[in-house]
């Protein structure tokens, strides 16, 4: 599936230029549309961020949606799994993680470790993640029916593309702390991962949550692209301001009244 997307493509833009206006543009819209969200107060967004190593998921949070207000955004980096969380089944860390009503959750990686870096590295038996597809399913269902909304983007960059990153990194001093050997072990097992982003996008793709792949070689094309599909989900989730009962003229007079100092007792 992936190897039939190109992750240099730039399809719906008309260049570097073009798309940075264009996400400009777009902010300004995610913003207020994140503001009626966290207004009404029923409902939930989770982005979902994946990704090969180096693919960009920090630059996604950091740039396309950098116009977020944070009160109203919860930001989980989903690491090895602690003690306590390998002490539960594999979705009890992110059950904890999962945005309340009104707010919009980011998940730099997510449950899907649980089918991908288990798999490569034969963590789990093959009966044990392979049985987690369906788990994975129903549980983004019940997300779905409890009112969250599910945004799921896998970042697309190529090898090379990733072995320039890797390279960048180990040449800046202000990225080399980033820089670790084991990265590089880690791209022997390329196409070991990439079977295995393929089997969960076309598992667990599915109409209540289905899987936007977003071509990543360039950041300019994937940080448009990416506030592009918030924008437009947010839009067809339609969030509204809250309309109280307010006796608006009787309050309007009250306002109008001169300020009344308390007395301090002696």
């Amino acid at each position: 599936m992936l190897e039939e997307i190109d992750p240099a493509a730039t399809r719906g833009v008309g260049g570097k230029k073009d798309a940075q206006r264009r996400a400009a543009k777009l902010q300004l819209e995610l913003a207020e549309l994140q503001e009626r969200l966290f207004a009404e107060g029923t409902r939930s967004l989770l982005i979902v961020l994946q990704g090969m190593d180096t693919s960009g998921k920090d630059g996604t949070i950091k740039h396309a949606l950098s116009a977020l207000n944070p009160s109203g955004v919860r930001v989980t980096s989903f690491k090895q799994p602690s003690e306590e969380e390998l002490a539960h089944d594999f979705l009890w860390r992110v059950r904890r993680a999962l945005p309340r009503a009104g707010e919009i959750g980011i998940f730099n990686r997510s449950h899907y470790e649980d089918v991908g870096i288990v798999r490569v590295h034969s963590l789990v038996p093959e009966a044990v993640w392979a049985s987690r597809y369906d788990v994975i399913n129903r549980f983004e269902e019940e997300l779905v029916t409890a009112s969250t909304q599910l945004v799921k983007v896998f970042l697309h960059i190529s090898s090379e593309e990733q072995r320039k990153r890797l390279l960048n990194r180990l040449e800046n001093p202000r990225k080399r702390w980033k820089f670790k050997e084991a990265d590089i072990d880690e791209r022997t097992r390329w196409d070991d991962y990439r079977a295995a982003y393929d089997d969960a996008i076309e598992r667990c793709s599915t109409e209540h949550a289905p899987w936007f792949v977003i071509p990543a070689n360039r950041k300019w094309y994937r940080n448009w692209a990416v506030s592009r599909l918030l924008v437009e989900t947010l839009r067809e989730m339609d969030p509204r301001y809250p309309e109280p009962e307010l006796d608006i003229p009787a309050l309007r007079a009250r306002l109008s009244e001169p300020v009344t100092r308390s007395r301090t007792a002696s």
